[in-house]
């Protein structure tokens, strides 16, 4: 049995005594309560035993079942995580347990009874209006509230009608935002791809151009397993993605569709959990949580956007949902879909292409612009302000993305040079309007908006750079005139449910207007009205020191693209960059995946990165460096010997008061990596924890 403990010094699992009514009920997946350590947790039942090591009288009883518990795989999934991760099983299950605890909603729902029925057949007594209500029920319960509780109250004195609270389901918000999920016939490489998906058991990438249509070749495909009595798990990138996502599927299917995210109520996660747990639904559509969707028999797993790094985790287990999705599928013989006009070297080179080329409307991919920065003045490029001003001119749609949010990137004082930053995190605060504050985007710390400098007292502040804040304002001011709305879409502006939503059918509904954004702006949103495309500092991503940098760029350019041209109208895209010549903006202008991927597939390949090596980063970190320090030093000698290159151990900026020292391991041989770094982990767990320093360990960081 797994107590669910977060600390890696305790790690299970440990043997507990059931009574012989609990070994009636309690199998493997089983959720408990029991004793621990002078407390009482949660735990799951991973392995059922005739014996122990321990002697019986010695083991303690668990105190409850509780329900419902896990399916057998996604135990057995727990435990292969906690190795490929380098994370314990307690994680790992905490990750796919029912979310929350809420309570059923009860609402008065009627039902016919036999004499009832009797009444309808024979006429007895009956006036028009309740022959009406009873014929309303015939085809099963209905809520009171639909044909009228106090009528139906008066034929439940006379005994034909039973009137009872029972539980309701909470449907969590359906999108209707863009294009519309109306069934189209396939055009021939539609129909090639879901022939040879259809096949069973492959694990394909869909690489097709954006507006290609393979959001129907998931849906014919999900229709096929269906048909074939299996299941299917459906994931998008991010939460933004999921309602417009889910209102296809469920126009297609049904309430067989459920969705998993975290942006539903307590009530909402819990319902739709078990509406899969229990096989009421059996097609799950969420982010990357909804790998761990508790459902039997998996035919099919598709990962729409399968270039987005927001599949990757950032707790602890570090799992990759995309990974994961393989091993799942791998466990239940399932077929994987993942989809993407911009794929990872990773996917073009391990799975089998499918190829969607062109549109299915035929229009073509839209002119792009690369608009050369250097040497100006102005955020905007002289093109770029006149394209926006015939949109507006014309009554139509524009997209602008900036990735960068807020309205300044920091601010310094013009006297002393002194910078504003977080005292938490070695980073600048980030100058917000709306709320009269600088922010820190690490650990959310807040200040007010400084009038005079702390160190001179000047009060000459200077404001640094533009982030997507400003950008609203500036063109709400430009071009915000003539009823043309200006709509803003990134994480400031998204804080509750269904904002994002309702943004983007804001911005759909409108007969013209300007969407504004960081990179949410362009992921998969369908626009057909949409004629003009515009990317800000392009060339942003490639300042960070990461082999990525050129696969982010390409595909942020390439899906942004994507959003424009896709109505009769046409459109075009522009890309204002100081690095005009850089490889991913001349592939992305140009539309060709396939030569950034096979000219970044030979640098990857000569460097001995990703997909040709893997790479595990270890970071402790503690209140004070020497002990940060000192653990990467151990860790480093003792993982060197099993693990090949290691580099570092190297300092880390300062992140919400915690000092950090990184490691680096890169490896051909994944799994002997993997195996070191977990075992050096384990063993220096304790004395860690005594040390009061964390260990984090990121296999495939992102």
């Amino acid at each position: 049995m797994q107590p669910l403990t977060r600390t890696r010094a305790l790690r299970g699992p440990f043997d507990y005594r059931l009574t012989s009514e609990q070994a009636v009920e309690v199998g493997i997946g089983s959720l408990l309560r029991v004793p621990f350590a002078h407390t009482h947790t949660l735990a799951v039942v991973t392995e059922l035993a005739d014996r122990s090591e321990l002697e019986p009288e010695r083991l303690l009883e668990p105190e409850a079942v509780l329900g419902p518990g896990l399916p057998a795989d996604l135990v057995a999934l727990a435990g292969w995580i906690a190795r490929e991760y380098c994370s314990t099983v307690a994680r790992a299950l905490s990750l796919m347990l029912a979310p929350g605890t809420s309570g059923a909603k009860l609402v008065l729902t009627a039902e016919l009874t036999p004499a009832g029925r009797e009444a309808l057949q024979d006429g007895t007594a009956l006036t028009d209006a309740q022959r009406g209500l009873l014929a309303g029920l015939e085809t099963g319960p209905v809520v009171a509230a639909r044909l009228g509780t106090g009528a139906l109250r008066r034929l439940e004195r006379r005994g034909l009608v039973a009137i009872d609270p029972r539980p309701q389901r909470r449907r969590p918000a359906t999108g209707r935002v863009g294009a519309s999920g109306a069934v189209s016939r396939l055009t021939p490489e539609q129909q090639a791809a879901l022939d040879a998906v259809r096949a069973g058991g492959g694990r394909f990438l869909l690489h097709g151009v954006t507006g290609s249509g393979k959001t129907e070749v998931y849906l014919r495909a999900v229709q096929d397993v269906l048909e074939r009595g299996l299941t299917a798990i459906v994931l998008v990138p991010e939460i933004a993605l999921t309602p417009q996502t889910l209102g296809r599927f469920r126009d297609r299917f049904g309430d067989v569709v459920a969705v998993m995210h975290s942006a539903l109520s307590a009530g909402e996660r819990h319902d739709e959990w078990l509406a899969l747990r229990s096989g009421q639904a059996r097609v799950c559509v969420g982010p990357r949580s909804a790998v761990f969707a508790p459902l039997p028999d998996i035919g099919l797993i598709v990962i729409d956007e399968e270039h987005d790094g927001s599949y990757k985790h950032e707790g602890d287990p570090r799992y990759d949902a995309r990974t994961v999705a393989l091993r799942r599928a791998q466990q239940h013989g399932a077929t994987v879909i993942a989809g993407s006009a911009t794929p990872r070297p990773e996917s073009a080179l391990h799975l089998t292409r499918l190829r969607l080329p062109r549109r299915v409307d035929g229009r073509p991919m839209p002119p792009v612009e690369v608009l050369d920065m250097r040497g100006a003045h102005h955020p905007l490029h002289p093109r770029t302000r006149t394209a926006l001003a015939d949109v507006r001119r014309s009554g139509g749609k524009a997209i602008v993305l900036l990735n960068r949010r807020g309205w300044s990137n920091f601010l310094s004082c013009r006297a002393c040079g002194h910078v504003w930053m977080c005292p938490n995190c070695e980073v600048a605060l980030v100058l917000h309007r709306a709320g009269a504050s600088i922010t820190c985007h690490h650990c959310g710390h807040r200040e007010r908006v400084p009038d005079r400098c702390p160190e001179c007292g000047s009060v000459s502040v200077a404001r640094h750079g533009a982030g997507t804040e400003r950008l609203e304002h500036d063109l709400r001011a430009a071009l915000g005139e003539d009823g043309f709305p200006v709509f803003r879409l990134d994480a400031d502006v998204v804080v509750g449910k269904d904002r994002v939503l309702r943004t983007l059918e804001a911005f759909g509904a409108a007969e013209r207007g300007l969407l504004v954004g960081t990179q949410m702006v362009a992921k998969g949103h369908d626009f057909p009205d949409v004629t003009l495309g515009v990317v800000l500092d392009a060339d942003q991503t490639l300042r960070f020191p990461d082999f990525r940098a050129e696969e982010r760029t390409f595909a942020l350019i390439t899906q942004l693209a994507g959003r424009a041209g896709r109505g009769e109208a046409g459109g075009s895209v522009l890309v204002q960059t100081l690095a005009p010549d850089a490889r991913s903006i001349v592939f992305a202008s140009g539309h060709d995946a396939d030569g950034f991927l096979e000219h970044e597939l030979e640098v990857r390949r000569a460097l001995s990165y990703p997909p040709f090596a893997t790479l595990i980063r270890i970071v402790c970190a503690a209140d004070q460096a020497p002990p940060a320090d000192e653990l990467a030093r151990e860790l480093h000698d003792e993982i060197r010997l099993a693990a090949g290159s290691v580099l570092g151990p190297a300092p880390l900026f300062r992140l919400r008061g915690k000092f950090r020292s990184q490691l680096v391991i890169k490896s051909r041989e994944r799994a002997a990596a993997i195996e070191a770094v977990g075992r050096a982990v384990e063993r220096h767990a304790v004395a860690a924890s005594r040390r009061e320093v964390s260990i984090s360990v990121d296999v495939d960081p992102q």
